[in-house]
């Protein structure tokens, strides 16, 4: 450890990881006056924060492993999360059927009230039960099912989340910078001087910062043992999550929950309009984080979780497009994938200049991780001791009331009426009030178009005010227009944005 240094530093905090976490620690700090610098070695959002069940949720299930800080937590964000972001978040109800296979009605009855009750200010509608032979919902099940509960919960554009959050800390200052990795860091008694190297130039670059957090992920371990050179006892287990797409099984807007004959639970989720969204498996993951796939056996699982329920089955040769991810769950030594916590555990070391790791989390928590992890800082870091405020912040293309989200449909429509009521929908839904930052009146200045309803203004809007760098960015992170897109018109599209690289480089 070398001896305190006088010099000024470039920042005051380095974030490693533009996930969920990384973005909303940036956000948060950048607005409170810190000096932030985000570095993320591929996309934002590029592995675990865009491969979830894309829900805004508590977590029922947490509630028989007595996880009841977590999902009371996740209950209170949720209502906070709504209230920021309602274009790319919005309520859905699910519809829980029961099998007397499985657990018990008053069991579900029970964790359902508690679920309705543990979070105070809830503004959702609260859980009714359903007999399937009078209900709507229950048109598509299999005649064995009778009754069931309905609940709610949220559901989420989980990468544009990420970008709205980078987007917002960018506002207040923070420098964000993808396709760039931390090669090294070396640390003094009260500082970090770190080498950053550009993944597409190979430039390498020194900075100085204050403190660091390793929001890494599914490297954070790496990160601390390797470019950190710090020692921990805590560590992270990685669990699989996989998901299938196929075109849609339902037209009723509710998503359906269903309960496994291994206790595991699967969701089926109205996605994208026509299509429906099947997953999650949990399955402990050992090899790298940097290539993870989907395999038949979990496609097969997944296609016979809907089978054992909707009267409509699903096959492998239905999937249009199938993802996986791993999340870097908090190792606590549970048995079962399914069992693994999904709570969060902050590592601070001080034996130098601050550097604090994230150990697990999930999607809805984000922004009280934040809180979190600011808290644990302030002591060592008087910079970010003003008061929290990203809970009733609205983030970017957010400033309307939820109940307001038709009449910014219309308003976009009236501005330019050439869109297609479902494509007006589709740029609120994705960008709320900044749709108009591209989109004007005048049709031809949409630019070339893609296919689909993708246009050359989205495509430039994109790269230049969202760091959207390849194809893939835009066609599975920033929106999911690969599903509608057929090979040419995506290989056309991946020869504009290198044409528009080159240009910049």
């Amino acid at each position: 450890m070398k001896e305190p240094s006088n010099m000024p530093l470039d920042y005051d905090l380095l974030i490693i990881g533009g996930g969920i976490n990384g973005t909303g620690i940036a956000r948060d700090a950048a607005g409170r006056g810190a000096r932030v610098l985000l570095v993320e070695k591929d996309d934002l959002a590029g592995h675990t924060s865009s491969a979830s069940t894309k829900l805004i949720h508590g977590g029922l299930r947490y509630l028989e492993y007595y996880e009841f800080r977590l999902v009371r937590e996740a209950l209170m964000e949720r209502e906070n999360l709504l209230r920021i972001a309602p274009h790319i978040i919005w309520p859905m109800r699910f519809v829980l059927p029961h099998s007397d296979m499985l657990r018990p009605a008053w069991l579900l009855r029970a964790g359902l009230f508690i679920y309705d009750h543990l979070c105070m200010g809830m503004t959702l509608p609260k859980t009714r039960r359903i007999y399937f032979r009078e209900d709507p919902t229950g048109g598509i099940l299999q005649r064995q099912y009778v009754k069931g509960f309905e609940y709610s919960d949220g559901w989420v554009q989980d990468s544009r989340l990420v970008v709205l959050n980078a987007i917002s800390a960018r506002e207040h200052g923070a420098t964000i910078r993808t396709r760039t990795r931390l090669l090294a860091a070396e640390r003094f008694d009260d500082y970090w001087e770190a080498r950053i190297e550009d993944n597409v130039t190979g430039a390498v670059t020194k900075v100085t910062t204050r403190a660091i957090v390793n929001a890494a992920g599914p490297w954070v371990t790496d990160l601390l043992h390797g470019e950190l050179s710090v020692t921990s006892r805590n560590s992270t287990r990685l669990v699989k999550g996989s998901h299938i797409v196929v075109p849609k099984l339902f037209d009723t807007p509710q998503a359906y929950i269903l309960q496994n004959p291994d206790k595991r639970i699967v969701f089926a989720v109205p996605y994208e309009r026509d299509f429906t969204l099947i997953g999650t498996t949990d399955v402990n993951w050992d090899k790298s984080a940097n290539h993870v796939e989907i395999n038949d056996s979990e496609v097969t699982y997944l296609c016979e979780s809907v089978n054992r329920y909707f009267n409509k089955t699903v096959s492998p040769k239905d999937v249009v497009w199938q993802y996986a991810g791993v999340r870097a769950l908090f190792d606590d030594h549970a048995g079962n994938a399914s069992a693994v916590t999904r709570d969060y555990k902050l590592d601070l070391d001080v034996a130098g200049a601050p550097v604090i790791s994230i150990f697990g989390g999930k999607i809805t928590t984000y922004r009280k991780l934040a809180e979190h992890v600011i808290e644990k800082l302030t002591p060592h870091m008087p910079v970010l001791g003003a008061e929290s405020w990203t809970a009733h912040a609205v983030l970017p293309g957010g400033d309307f009331a939820r109940a307001e989200f038709d009449r910014q449909v219309a308003a976009l429509a009236d501005k330019a009426p050439y869109l297609s009521r479902e494509t007006a929908w589709r740029l609120v839904r994705n960008y709320g009030t900044r749709a108009g930052n591209f989109v004007t009146s005048r049709q031809e200045a949409l630019g070339q178009h893609f296919g689909a309803d993708l246009y050359q203004a989205e495509v430039d809007y994109l790269i230049s005010e969202e760091w959207a760098r390849s194809v893939e960015d835009i066609i599975w992170r920033r929106g999911k227009f690969g599903l509608r897109l057929s090979q040419s018109e995506v290989t056309q599209l991946a020869a504009y944005i290198d044409g528009k690289m080159a240009a910049h480089a």
